[in-house]
């Protein structure tokens, strides 16, 4: 008979002796800051994909699909996603299952994306008409309304002033021709109750974080982290 503790004892053993890269994507005009108070258990480590400049009309799938080039697939590894990066996560596991993928503040298929987004973006033709320029000033002013700490608004508003404007232009309109009814295995979903950027009701997250808004990765990042630890060292573990 099979010790029902020996599958614990071999995980312990190898989240010892092996590490596995867990990549994060960060949120449309944001960069690996975002995830500054994040914490990954032992045996993991923390990997970044970078934004590169899309090509003209690229679609998000060729999009994500041009991005796992900074990804190490002949190995386990999780793919943790913020927003866009979510969105951009779902696709890259659909290419390359991963041990685990986390998004955050995301949507894993394009019918969760709110109807409104389309009649401004598509229907009126806001994003024809207005700059990236208009966008990030509207994202800088948010920032006086929402709860993170003084330290975190002044990074973000950092990230916002050094985002480009012409990718964000390119984001808004690839997000809104996105196409997906396809999720990846070993998804988790991680949504703060107050998002009103992707509104919870149209979701269905796997966790739920009562009160926090679209970056609770900043504003909870406690709750974020004990999620990310569970799922990391419990679940992801398990599918090896």
């Amino acid at each position: 008979m099979i010790n029902p503790g020996r599958g614990h004892s071999i995980r312990r053993f190898i989240r010892i002796f092996w590490t596995m890269n867990v990549y994060f994507i960060s949120g449309m005009g944001a960069d690996r800051r975002l995830f500054r108070h994040i914490r990954l258990p032992e045996g993991y480590r923390m990997q970044f994909v970078d934004w590169v400049k899309p090509e003209e009309d690229e679609t998000i799938s060729a999009y994500a699909d041009r991005l796992t080039g900074q990804i190490d697939a002949s190995q386990p590894f999780a793919l943790v996603g913020v927003s866009l990066g979510g969105i951009i996560a779902v696709e890259i596991a659909k290419r390359y299952p991963a041990a685990a993928t986390v998004i955050i503040g995301s949507i894993p298929v394009s019918t969760q994306l709110p109807g409104y987004y389309h009649t401004l973006g598509r229907k009126l033709g806001l994003l024809n008409v207005l700059p990236g320029s208009f966008f990030k000033g509207a994202a800088t002013v948010k920032r006086f309304f929402t709860r993170e700490t003084a330290t975190d608004k002044r990074l973000i508003w950092q990230m916002i002033d050094e985002s480009d404007d012409a990718f964000l232009i390119w984001a808004m309109r690839a997000v809104l021709k996105w196409e997906n009814k396809e999720l990846p295995s070993s998804l988790w979903h991680i949504h703060g109750s107050r998002d009103i950027v992707f509104p919870i009701g149209l979701t269905r997250p796997s966790h739920k974080v009562r009160r926090a808004g679209h970056l609770l990765v900043m504003t909870h990042a406690t709750e974020v982290n004990a999620i990310l630890q569970e799922v990391l060292t419990t679940r992801a573990m398990a599918t090896l």
